[in-house]
């Protein structure tokens, strides 16, 4: 039997591609913040989880706040929304439903279309823990945004399936070994809720912890 308790978040994927060292404060050092942008996010999120679980529309079930995990790659966590499309062809059966469902991933997203393909890296991933739960293939999903109000289709190419595995492989190094990579100032770095944590601003800043641990030092002195 798998144990699954040490398994990496998914939702951490996004993070790693945005900022490999913020992904590491957070999921590594165990730091946070809140800031506005991050709270809207939550809050978009908790409205689509917070639905029933499940909706049928003729042929379509709705199925919100799925709980998904691949062993194989160490990583779990919950999709917004899959979409089991009756298809007695091309479906496979699912768990407590009559016929055969083919699945489409849908993840719901606060803002406008990310540049750095992270949104597409986290669907991409959920697919592929559906695909290795199901024994199945799905070659396609979509990011809604909820500041344009509308879908944007992806298809997982083999290309990025494989990218997608390459990061989670380093990300499970990293936090075996409590590793965090040294900062790389970028424009993003403004609105980066870690970024007093972080300190990009500071030369050849070590861990984020042994920074904080130094500051309470010295207020204590």
């Amino acid at each position: 039997m798998n144990d699954d308790s040490d398994y990496l978040m998914l939702s951490g994927i996004k993070q790693y591609c945005f900022c490999k060292r913020r992904w590491a404060l957070i999921y590594v050092e165990q730091q946070w913040q809140e800031n506005a942008l991050t709270l809207d996010g939550h809050y978009m999120h908790e409205r689509v989880h917070d639905a029933a679980a499940s909706e049928k529309r003729g042929g379509l079930i709705l199925a919100r706040g799925m709980a998904v995990q691949s062993h194989q790659l160490r990583i779990s966590g919950v999709c917004d929304l899959v979409e089991l499309i009756e298809d007695d062809v091309h479906g496979v059966p699912i768990h407590g439903r009559s016929g055969a469902y083919r699945l489409y991933p849908v993840e719901y997203k606060r803002g406008r279309p990310d540049a750095s393909g992270a949104d597409e890296w986290q669907l991409c991933a959920q697919a592929m823990c559906l695909e290795e739960m199901l024994c199945t293939e799905i070659p396609e999903g979509a990011l809604y945004y909820g500041e344009l109000r509308r879908r944007k289709s992806v298809v997982f190419t083999r290309q990025m399936k494989e990218g997608v595995a390459a990061a989670v492989s380093e990300m499970n190094a990293w936090l075996e070994r409590r590793y965090t990579p040294r900062v790389k100032p970028k424009k993003a770095c403004a609105n980066c809720s870690l970024h007093e944590i972080c300190q990009p601003n500071l030369p050849c800043v070590a861990a984020a912890s042994e920074y904080v641990r130094k500051a309470l030092w010295e207020d204590d002195a």
